[in-house]
């Protein structure tokens, strides 16, 4: 249902208060002024620049102050008419309690006059003395087709438009921002390459993004094939991500990758969104936490808004058991905040209807929530082993190509390395131009530094989650177990 649909209904029954939550006051007001015509109401906008300014009247009201505009509102009644008054960013002025009073007998008195009052601000800040008398209605983001014909209208000439998958790129590139980003983002691409392309908006939205605060927009060049292993996790998700969006009602929802540090689980992420043409976003929870009460909780449902309307695209939380960790004492450390936050998003995990595959990492299952783990949360729960040997090959061949090594030296012994020991160890002996066993000696795994960790996890893993190997339930051997608790002896005179 579109503003104007909404709008109808809702004056239509008598709600005098209507709170309109958009970055778009421009298009919001020339929406409500349309709307007013077809239905022959009186409109008038206002603004602390401005002032007040009546439909078909040039003239503006020579006070631009928002007390006295108040009271000057009731003088515009009609008999038997309808009046729509709209406010824009009117909830600057609503820490006034003067205001506030003022406003309230305006909204309770207004019902038998037909005034309606309807404010454009970006934010949703009511105070508690208004909360009964306005309804909340959210100008949502431009939809494809309206974003479609932004496009055409800037692209004028033969050929500026490009059709067919280039064209459905191009729309997913400009999915989520506002018809005035969209339209000059259009522009800009068309001054620089003669023609609409999708490089340059998502330049621009990446940008954007950042300029919020609340996520980031990862553009990389991964790939799976740079993955090595990991063979049954790439399966299912390229699976759930090109083959199930086909059936009609169902959406993949995301998966959760709990493993030893160093296992390629953030990678994977990040090579997740190439893999299939989807933009991944970046959620880091502590950037929501703010400093003025309900912040933090506005905070998440504006990222989480920005996520459904860029859709499709993968959610990408890393390490989510430390931005977790407060819940469950939350209620004693920070009034609550975490608890909130924490369930607002569990909230979304589950009733979302948008096209966000999620991937959440986790290096510790037992520090997570258990009803963040619960089925249709996610789609599947993986666990991330060391790599298995035949993997281990392969890490070793892709790092040996990508720092210029010779492939044919001796490589040291891996046993119980992970794919960031590897590479880490392929880094060092290009940068200090040693042979690899004599980079080696530079390596400590986590395996031996942090082997009670990891056979915990190991274990807990063990009958829970699915293989990112191989097609089934993970299985922990006795095998995995010894070379976890393998000791490392050093030469004393290597320091």
């Amino acid at each position: 249902m579109n503003l104007t649909t909404r709008l109808d209904e809702l004056i239509r029954a008598c709600f005098t208060g209507l709170w309109i939550q958009s970055f778009e006051h421009e298009d919001a007001a020339l929406d409500i002024a349309r709307l007013c015509h077809a239905h022959q109401w009186r409109f008038a906008a206002w603004d602390v620049d401005r002032g007040l300014a009546l439909a078909n009247d040039s003239a503006a009201a020579p006070t631009k102050d928002p007390l006295a505009v108040l009271r000057s509102l009731p003088s515009l009644i009609v008999p038997d008419s309808t009046t729509v008054i709209v406010l824009k960013n009117f909830h600057r002025f609503l820490q006034n309690a003067e205001i506030v009073q003022t406003l309230h007998n305006l909204l309770v008195a207004s019902k038998q006059s037909r005034l309606f009052f309807i404010v454009l601000a970006p934010v949703i800040q009511v105070p508690i003395e208004l909360e009964k008398l306005f309804v909340i209605v959210e100008h949502d983001l431009p939809t494809r087709e309206q974003l479609l014909d932004l496009a055409r209208g800037v692209a004028t000439e033969d050929g500026d438009l490009p059709s067919g998958p280039p064209l459905d790129a191009l729309l997913d590139a400009a999915a989520g921002l506002t018809r005035y980003e969209a339209e000059s983002a259009f522009s800009l691409s068309l001054v620089r390459h003669n023609a609409l392309r999708p490089d340059v908006l998502w330049e621009l939205k990446s940008g954007m993004l950042k300029k919020s605060g609340l996520m980031q927009l990862h553009r990389g060049q991964e790939a799976f094939d740079q993955l090595g292993g990991l063979e049954s996790l790439k399966a299912f998700c390229c699976r759930a991500l090109r083959y199930g969006v086909r059936r009609a009602g169902v959406r993949p929802r995301g998966v959760l990758l709990l493993g030893v540090p160093g296992t390629g689980k953030s990678a994977f992420a990040k090579a997740l969104g190439n893999e299939t043409g989807r933009p991944t976003l970046t959620l880091d929870v502590g950037s929501l936490m703010g400093s003025l009460v309900g912040e933090s909780e506005r905070n998440i449902r504006q990222a989480l808004r920005i996520a459904d309307a860029m859709a499709p695209a993968v959610l990408f939380l890393d390490e989510v058991e430390k931005a977790l960790s407060g819940v469950a004492s939350s209620g004693q450390t920070d009034s609550g905040v975490s608890a909130r936050l924490f369930g607002t998003f569990l909230s979304w995990l589950n009733d979302r209807t948008s096209d966000v595959f999620v991937i959440a990492t986790s290096n510790d299952a037992s520090k997570l929530p258990p009803e963040f783990s619960r089925a249709e949360r996610f789609d599947g729960v993986f666990f991330l082993d060391l790599p298995s040997r035949d993997e281990r090959r392969a890490i070793w061949n892709l790092y040996l190509e990508a720092f210029d090594l010779d492939r044919d030296q001796k490589l040291p012994t891996d046993e119980s390395w992970t794919g960031a020991e590897i590479r880490s160890c392929c880094r060092l002996a290009a940068l200090l131009d040693l042979p690899l066993t004599e980079a080696a000696r530079n390596i400590v795994p986590v395996a031996v530094t942090a082997s009670e960790s990891v056979d915990r996890l190991r274990t807990w893993a063990s009958g829970r989650c699915l293989d990112a190997t191989r097609a089934g339930i993970y299985q922990k051997s006795s095998a995995t177990s010894s070379r976890s608790s393998r000791k490392v002896v050093r030469d004393p005179s290597l320091n």
